[in-house]
């Protein structure tokens, strides 16, 4: 007995200083992990996670979505966003004109402007995606759980190109919807949408995947308007197209309104292969064709935002037309399928690799290539340095090609009084704290780096451009995003002073100032 008593007194210490050694790794190493490695560990450590079949019991055979609409429901937020009453008409962005509102619902009290939309809670710790229209220009954003807890939320980073925003609030052991891969999605498989259509909170519709790789034409067009197509855009099939708007949407006929904007598209296990943007109707309310991003997209874009404020993007080099029978002709060609090169700029990936105006792809990872999505996509979940394996057809001949990816510099470009929240999403900029070989160029023990300067903010009207060190506001010394919350609480006669280093090392000092 006394033997049975010490094993189990030893395994129980045992077991205490595994969970221990845990969390201080855990608490060590989080923010160097991808959200997907997030969650793994939450999902093996947590057994409060929402994992479908715990507690809910289906009444109505199989197949059946009341398991994976119990898992997801709790964390998919309502977003609330407030706008200055100043510039009404200018501040709506080109998307939001576009499509009618749907992408968030919008009113216009007296005096300020508001929206909805929806968001996803991804991390246990606060981190939310959602749809870049939905946050962009806003002054103040509210979140509102499923449980009817409120809180304020500052954005971490914006991606244009991809129409994706990752935010945070202020959080712990929130619940969360569990990322999915997206390429395991076939078309004609049950999928769902929840989100917080016409402020209706937590709704779930049901639909089918109706078809994957749909580029629509809606990011990166805003000069091309027609308010006759049901996008709000017209298609220029004999435009070139430069490989930055990454359209690669997931199409579903589940029910998708004005407000569902950021919201979820998962499959019937609840996970997330999917973050709602777009529907196609004539009306600004759903008519059957709802668009939602990739999530092996979003998790490489907020990965990167995550970590450097910004996306890391490489480029092929390239612009090119989709091929069709009309783009065929006018090229004198008897190909019509393919991705036809336009231009192959100077020095980039693809001109090291030889590709040449006139090259058609065919094929991208041995893939056949039929739309920009095809390739776009691809390239839009890897890095500078990566290669990616071209086939194409020159003449008569198909040739290979590995294309080693290049960095351009990342397009900055959103979101916004009183509360340190509030504040920051104003400034309209990203920030990550110095690295070692930052402090040493810039001869400073601490600071924070400007990553993105997005449209409509305060850093946007400033001269301080991305790459700039900030050390100090408010003659508060600034070693952390934390700090900068703190200095901005602590705001003096709505007058920001700026002090830092420009990107050449020369001095910056800056005045903003803030009007509510």
């Amino acid at each position: 007995m006394k033997k049975f008593g010490l094993t189990l007194l030893t395994a129980f210490v045992g077991g205490a200083m595994a969970l221990g050694t845990y969390k201080v790794v855990e608490n060590k190493y989080a923010g160097n992990m991808s959200f997907e490695d997030r969650q793994k560990v939450y999902y093996t450590s947590n057994h409060l996670a929402p994992v479908a079949g715990n507690s809910t019991t289906s009444s109505a055979g199989q197949p059946d979505f009341v398991q994976a609409a119990a898992a997801v429901t709790p964390a998919v937020v309502y977003i609330r966003t407030t706008y200055s009453n100043q510039g009404q008409d200018d501040q709506q962005s080109e998307l939001q004109q576009m499509f009618g509102n749907m992408f968030g619902q919008r009113v216009r009290p007296q005096g300020v402007q508001m929206a909805s939309g929806s968001g996803v809670i991804i991390s246990p710790d606060g981190y939310i995606v959602t749809n870049n229209h939905v946050v962009e220009k806003a002054q103040k954003i509210e979140i509102v759980t499923n449980d009817h807890r409120n809180f304020k939320a500052k954005v971490i980073g914006t991606d244009p190109n991809t129409d994706l925003a990752l935010i945070k609030i202020d959080g712990h052991d929130l619940p969360i919807v569990k990322l999915g891969n997206s390429d395991n999605v076939k078309v004609g498989e049950w999928v769902l949408a929840v989100g917080n259509p016409f402020r209706l909170t937590s709704t779930v519709t049901a639909g089918i995947v109706s078809a994957k790789g749909r580029g629509i034409g809606i990011i990166g067009t805003e000069d091309q308007s027609d308010n006759q197509n049901p996008f709000g855009r017209t298609q220029l099939q004999n435009q070139p197209k430069l490989s930055k708007a990454i359209e690669s949407f997931i199409q579903t006929d589940a029910a998708i309104n004005p407000g569902n904007s950021g919201g979820a598209l998962v499959n019937t296990n609840g996970e997330l292969i999917g973050i709602n943007s777009a529907i196609a109707s004539h009306t600004g309310s759903y008519e059957g064709y709802g668009f939602a991003i990739p999530i092996n997209l979003a998790k490489k874009v907020l990965d990167d935002i995550q970590k450097y404020g910004a996306v890391k993007r490489g480029y092929v080099g390239i612009s090119f037309k989709e091929l069709n029978e009309d783009v065929a002709n006018d090229l004198h060609i008897d190909k019509t399928a393919g991705l036809y090169v336009d231009q192959v700029i100077p020095g980039s990936g693809a001109a090291q690799a030889g590709l040449e105006k006139g090259d058609i792809i065919t094929k991208v990872e041995g893939n056949t290539a039929y739309e920009s999505s095809d390739l776009q996509e691809r390239v839009g979940r890897l890095e500078p340095g990566d290669k990616i394996h071209l086939t194409v057809m020159r003449g008569n001949q198909e040739k290979n090609f590995t294309v080693t990816l290049k960095e351009n510099a990342p397009e900055p470009k959103v979101a916004v009084s009183k509360s340190a929240e509030e504040l920051y999403n104003r400034i309209g900029a990203s920030f990550v704290p110095l690295n070692a070989a930052q402090k040493t160029k810039f001869h400073v023990n601490a600071g924070v780096v400007v990553t993105q300067v997005r449209n409509g903010g305060l850093f946007d009207n400033t001269e301080i451009p991305v790459g700039s060190v900030i050390t100090q506001i408010n003659k508060q010394p600034i070693t952390s995003v934390d700090d900068m919350d703190r200095a901005l609480s602590n705001l003096k006669n709505g007058v920001l002073i700026i002090s830092g280093y420009y990107p050449d090392g020369t001095r910056l000092r800056s005045a903003i100032e803030v009007q509510y």
